[in-house]
């Protein structure tokens, strides 16, 4: 009888050890899954931020234009001197990566039309098409600033409202990236880039999908 336990337990630690292997295992591979899915996201985002510091004369200190830890990019720059620049720098990616994500959307939605649909489509357009939409998607779905993007503006905002009262203008920018990160934990970031799909392919027209 004690025999039959030992066997038990024994089988029972082996069964418990082998499902927790294999479900870290599992999720170890999703993790890296999604993470190379957002690099072309992540890695644009990034692009945003540095092109912006540039254009408005902030110098750069350090850049990671991806990397697998957290956060998996980021822009390090000095402080800069006026709210317009914190502006800019900080909204950059929204539009960078949005108009962005329209073209690669567009220039999908058109192969797909020239082609006559993926029915018809051959194994190389087929090919093409997948990078296309992966790359579209994850840009799409990094346009939202992220929630230190809406701090660095917070916290300029709070220090010079009352020397110039238009940065308050401002203010509604923050409350939208701190919505728009909070309802990236719904889907809002997928669903956005969606958006931008569906309105590149109803410009485009049928494509026979």
């Amino acid at each position: 009888m004690n025999a039959d336990v030992v066997t038990y337990a024994v089988v029972a630690v082996i069964a418990v050890v082998g499902l927790t292997a294999m479900t870290v295992g599992i999720a170890s591979l999703l993790w890296f899954a999604v993470r190379l899915f957002s690099v072309p996201g992540v890695v644009v985002h990034e692009f945003a931020h540095k092109w912006a510091c540039d254009l408005v004369g902030v110098t750069v200190l350090e850049i990671a234009y991806f990397r697998f830890g957290d956060p998996p990019g980021y822009v390090r720059h000095v402080q800069p001197d006026r709210y317009r620049k914190v502006f800019v720098v900080s909204v950059a990616p929204f539009l960078i990566n949005t108009g962005s994500a329209f073209c690669l959307f567009l220039g999908l939605a058109t192969l797909l039309e020239t082609t006559g649909g993926i029915r018809t489509a051959t194994s190389g357009q087929l090919a093409i098409a997948g990078v296309l939409c992966w790359f579209a998607l994850s840009i799409g779905m990094y346009a939202f600033p992220s929630t230190g993007d809406a701090n660095s503006l917070w916290n300029r905002s709070r220090a010079e409202w009352r020397r110039s009262p238009t940065v308050l203008l401002g203010v509604p920018v923050v409350v939208v990236i701190y919505v728009a990160n909070l309802l990236s934990r719904l889907w809002a970031d997928t669903l956005y880039a969606l958006g931008i799909g569906l309105v590149a392919f109803s410009i485009v027209g049928p494509t026979g999908m």
